[in-house]
């Protein structure tokens, strides 16, 4: 029975929709391997058993009566700590929230049971969502089921890790600044980031109860599987307009194209050259690209025009800064943390590095934000925006790193990261390759291609068109049949 674990979610639905397994039966082989293995992980915190039994066993007797719930029917899947779950404890990884109970899912999270779903649980991550790593005061650190010595990314850690150890078929996250993409990169699984505002917000904190809706940019929802079937068939579930968000446009799903291998237009790059990667992530992007271009199609080494990672850097930093202050509750030890993690950022690395990763340039928005300031931030980023949107207009997708590492070993919070024996910015190393498509609003998908030396994965991210998931999931479910690379943890 557990090896219903190593099935796509999309065919455990099929399974239990025919009759051939039960909800009840995929579950336990769920829970067996929980029990197992994430006692070493901590990728689900919060373990909802009682209550998922009796979901499953409700999808079991609704299809004896012929009643069917939807493409997820009695498939049990997982929740990231961050989005709210009716009756069940939702913590963000924030002492003040460690007992608090929703009386209301998250839009996403309904969508999910609303097609038939089981929430096993919720999954562990960074605390408010802050780091690269998923700590918090409440619950032990994620490790990467990988190497447990080994952090599993942040701040959507648990989720990357459950999915990759098959403790969880399906899962989502959230993505500020590459919660999902670096996550989905250091634990060897299929990510996706949807286009700014494509799915609903509503129900996600770090917006604490209470407070006002200031996450109204770059702020997305993400989906975590083992293929790209489940992460296609987890967008088209959740994305859409939402009574609870206005500010979602109602904007129907694009239809792909159907192109081939053949004939895609490919734009790469290996590295930018503020932020130097990995040797072992550049040598494989380097195969990639040569992979590529002898299946026929037209790939090229492409860097837009005018752009300047220390530029966006900065516009990146101004829009965080002015969201901080609004979403990030206002007491001394929050205020000085943030500095403190700030300042450690901004002093690693050499000088040309501290220039670039530099977040004194945003205390004026940190301590002093201004109306007229975060209007001028805004009108910036429309017109960083714009310039991707032409900047892409000729290519299908765009190669790149996820992050300038391989998954690095745990260490104190922001600390330096070493590339090639030269020590970056802890920002900067995780998120220079993901935050200027937060920033952009463009989706991007990550695919596994391949591992290092000492056995760690590494992933792809595929940048595509705004507003186009649909076009980008083909042509990534393309690349992924050529060049691809989906391995499962040894032990699991």
């Amino acid at each position: 029975m557990n090896n219903l674990v190593f099935t796509p979610t999309h065919k455990l639905a099929q399974m239990i929709r025919d009759r051939q397994v039960s909800a009840v039966e995929v579950l336990d082989a769920y829970l067996s391997q929980i029990a197992r293995h994430n006692p070493q992980l901590n990728a689900i915190c919060t373990l909802d058993e009682n209550n998922a039994r009796t979901r499953a066993k409700q999808a079991d007797e609704a299809l004896a009566k012929g009643e069917n719930w939807g493409a997820l029917h009695g498939v049990p899947i997982t929740i990231k700590d961050i989005y709210e779950t009716a009756f069940l404890r939702t913590t963000a990884g924030y002492i003040p929230l460690k007992d608090y109970i929703p009386q209301q899912d998250a839009t996403a999270v309904a969508r999910l049971r609303a097609a038939g779903a089981v929430i096993i649980g919720k999954t562990n991550m960074a605390e408010l969502a802050g780091d690269y790593q998923s700590t918090n005061s409440i619950f032990p650190r994620v490790n990467n089921p990988w190497n447990l010595d080994y952090t599993a990314g942040g701040s959507s850690g648990g989720s990357a890790a459950a999915v990759a150890a098959f403790l969880s078929p399906l899962d989502i996250g959230n993505d500020l600044g590459g919660s999902v993409r670096q996550p989905a990169h250091f634990c060897g699984v299929y990510a996706l980031k949807a286009t700014d505002r494509r799915i609903s917000t509503a129900g996600q904190i770090p917006e604490t109860p209470g407070m006002p809706y200031c996450l109204r940019q770059m702020m997305t929802v993400g989906c975590f599987a083992r293929s790209l079937e489940d992460i296609r068939l987890c967008f088209s579930l959740i994305a859409g307009a939402d009574p609870r968000r206005p500010d979602v446009p109602p904007i129907p799903l694009d239809t792909p194209s159907g192109k081939t291998l053949q004939n895609l237009k490919i734009a790469w790059i290996d590295e930018w050259e503020e932020v130097p990667v990995d040797p072992e992530i550049r040598v494989a992007m380097g195969a990639i690209a040569q992979k590529l271009s002898q299946t026929g199609m037209q790939i090229e080494r492409w860097l837009p025009k005018d752009f300047d990672l220390s530029t966006v850097w900065t516009l990146y930093g101004r829009m965080v800064a002015y969201i901080n202050n609004y979403t990030q509750p206002k007491d001394i030890y929050n205020i000085r943390r943030s500095l403190t993690l700030l300042f450690r950022t901004a002093t690693q690395g050499d000088k040309k590095l501290r220039e670039i990763g530099n977040f004194s340039r945003f205390l004026p928005e940190l301590l002093n934000p201004s109306l007229r300031g975060y209007f001028e931030t805004l009108t910036e980023r429309d017109r960083f925006t714009a310039q991707i949107d032409a900047a892409l207009e000729p290519w299908d997708v765009w190669l790149m790193p996820v992050a300038a590492t391989p998954a690095f070993t745990h260490r104190p919070a922001w600390s330096a990261i070493d590339i090639a024996g030269k020590s970056y910015p802890h920002g900067l190393a995780n998120g220079a390759y993901t935050m200027p498509f937060n920033l952009s609003g463009h989706p991007a998908v990550v695919i596994p291609i391949g591992k290092t030396q000492n056995g760690l994965p590494i992933g792809l991210q595929i940048v595509g068109k705004r507003w186009r998931e649909m076009e980008l999931l083909a042509i990534a479910q393309e690349l992924d049949g050529a060049i691809g690379n989906f391995q499962h943890p040894p032990g699991y």
